[in-house]
């Protein structure tokens, strides 16, 4: 015999808790029976006390007409809009009979009360004033003793306790419409907050979209930038080698048979050429200075660099020195040595001049190089530009110096010379 699955037992789960509109929404809908009940079950204890028999028979009626009202109400409430025609008809019949019955046993404003409680919502919001001070009319009547007051003094009290209800109701009818338009006023606040959080999160998104753009973006030009920087290297350093090899080349086939001595002279300065351009090269991958300044500062690399220069062109080349020299930052003395050797290289292989200067200008904030040569000059407008004659010669010296936030101007004219002047920040070497 197999016995049968026993079953789990039930765990109720969390309730789900009741909010406070539900639960006034349960009030409008059953409190009036209840509070109605209340007072017709006080009124029956106390009848014998306040009240005739013809007054308890017509009680009576008024008490079923009362509940005949409210359950007619109930039908009709959930279709009825706040302030409409029968939440105002409700609300003054019921008013009339809570009246009429405490007219005939005081203990009938319990039932009269209800009137505090709804005003606001059944009727207009012009008439609520109104009805509270006419709700008011018949609870001070039951406090003072019950309606007609029967004396002087129930008249004193009717009116001291009239006053007293009006002036409570009117009052909490204020703190109540300062709650609520406290109330609408932070709900503004949160939809505008939520609206305000919803705007940030597309600007969140799209702030991390373009910083993803700009992060392509900025690798992209990264990787140019080290092209250009790997292209001028290579021109002012393997271009300008092999351009001298190839004359000192050219020279030995000259000279060979007529001149041995001469030839062996010329293939070792291309020999010291090629293992010069070998070196740069090499530095230039590893973006490291020239070689020229592994031992020397800009003043002693430049006037090596003029000299080589002179001695390889047999080309008279003077280099000047004006202010005080010292020691400037690698960058800056680097960019310089590249735009003198450009200068100088352009000078050598176009200008045919037969003399040029070379003058470094120290001042208090900036450093000057200016190149200068009595060739045959040229239009700087009609200079052919980067990349169509396989060079970079002026756009390259320009690309250097604004790199280090300096300048290149050139100035020349066909057969007045060209001068060749490079401002850079003088940034001292730390």
């Amino acid at each position: 015999m197999t016995s049968s699955p026993r079953r789990a037992p039930y765990v109720p789960g969390p309730a789900t808790p009741v909010t406070a509109e539900q639960r006034w929404e349960q009030f409008y809908r059953y409190g009036p029976y209840a509070v109605l009940t209340l007072a017709t079950l006080v009124g029956a204890v106390a009848a014998d006390l306040v009240m005739t028999r013809t007054e308890m028979y017509a009680a009576g009626v008024l008490t079923v007409a009362a509940y005949g009202l409210q359950a007619w109400w109930g039908r009709a409430r959930p279709r009825t809009a706040p302030g409409a025609p029968a939440g105002v008809a409700y609300y003054t019949a019921r008013t009339a009979l809570a009246f009429a019955l405490s007219w005939l046993n005081p203990f009938f404003a319990i039932y009269a009360a209800l009137s505090y409680f709804d005003v606001e919502p059944l009727l207009p919001k012009r008439f609520v004033r109104a009805g509270l001070l006419t709700t008011a009319v018949t609870l001070a009547g039951s406090q003072s003793g019950g309606l007609p007051p029967p004396s002087l003094m129930n008249w004193v009290a009717f009116a001291v306790l009239y006053v007293v209800n009006a002036t409570l109701a009117l009052f909490f009818w204020q703190v109540g419409l300062r709650e609520e338009e406290k109330a609408r006023v932070q709900a503004a606040t949160i939809a505008e907050l939520e609206r305000t959080n919803l705007r940030l999160e597309a600007a969140m998104a799209e702030n991390a979209a373009l910083h993803a753009q700009l992060l392509v973006q900025a690798r992209e030009a990264g990787v140019d930038d080290e092209r250009r920087r790997l292209a001028a290297e290579i021109h002012d350093t393997l271009a300008q080698g092999l351009t001298g090899i190839i004359a000192q080349l050219q020279v030995v086939t000259s000279v060979t048979d007529r001149d041995p001595q001469t030839a062996r002279v010329h293939l070792e300065r291309a020999a010291a050429l090629a293992r010069h351009s070998l070196g740069e090269a090499r530095r230039s991958v590893h973006n490291l200075a020239p070689v020229a300044l592994e031992h020397d500062e800009l003043t002693g690399a430049l006037k090596k660099t003029v000299a080589t220069w002179a001695e390889q062109h047999r080309v008279r080349a003077d280099f000047t020195v004006t202010g005080t020299a010292e020691p400037v930052h690698d960058e800056v003395a680097a960019t310089l040595l590249r735009i003198a050797g450009e200068a100088l290289a352009n000078a050598g292989r176009h200008a045919g001049a037969s003399r040029v200067g070379v003058t470094l200008s120290f001042m208090d904030d900036e450093l000057t190089l200016d190149v200068r040569d009595d060739g045959r000059g040229f239009d700087p407008g009609a200079a052919i530009p980067a990349g169509r004659a396989g060079g970079f010669g002026l756009g390259g010296m320009r690309a250097r110096a604004e790199r280090i936030a300096g300048t290149v101007e050139v100035e020349s004219e066909p057969g007045g010379g060209t001068a060749v002047s490079a401002r850079v920040p003088l940034v001292r070497q730390a």
